[in-house]
């Protein structure tokens, strides 16, 4: 089976601006994570967000509202049955099916927020975690409406570009 490659966004030029934006994001939440706390691994699932986001910011599963409810509920699952069962596999796996069912129920469709679930449900530090975590998401939250202010002036941009062009021809027609 063969798969179209969807065609680049502006060319190599315009891929490369517009994964510009979720590396920061990434970046910027693992500096704010290294700043307050040693907890790397919970903030892992952030950056396949940010990956997902780069790569189809249009996509239903990629909104702010989806992102924001799908992590933020995937880390309260999780910790709340890392709190109820310990540590562990047991914990991990029921925050993680708890998760799915969730996001399916909700029609919240975010990937990356089982990861989240699971890093909870295995090692959540407590409630200061919670709240970095939250911060984090926030921060993406943010981030992620201005890539998509970034992406309508693009389109407005190029919108206004050809018309200008159109225009022109028609002039010196």
């Amino acid at each position: 089976m063969v798969t179209e490659r969807s065609p680049r966004r502006g060319g190599l030029r315009g891929e490369l601006l517009l994964a510009l934006l979720p590396t920061a994001t990434v970046l910027l939440v693992l500096a704010f994570v290294e700043a307050l706390a040693q907890q790397r691994l919970l903030f892992a699932s952030l950056a396949s967000s940010a990956f997902l986001i780069y790569l189809d910011p249009e996509h239903e599963m990629n909104r702010v509202r989806t992102l924001v409810l799908s992590q933020l509920a995937a880390a309260g699952i999780g910790w709340l049955c890392h709190v109820a069962l310990g540590p562990g596999y047991l914990a991990a796996g029921l925050s993680m099916l708890v998760v799915i069912g969730a996001m399916v129920a909700l029609d919240l469709m975010h990937p990356p927020a089982v990861s989240t679930a699971l890093s909870f449900g295995l090692q959540a530090a407590g409630e200061h975690s919670l709240v970095l975590f939250t911060t984090a998401v926030a921060i993406t939250a943010v981030l992620v409406g201005l890539q998509q202010v970034v992406l309508r002036l693009a389109r407005r941009v190029r919108r206004d570009l050809r018309s200008s062009a159109e225009q022109g021809r028609l002039h010196a027609d």
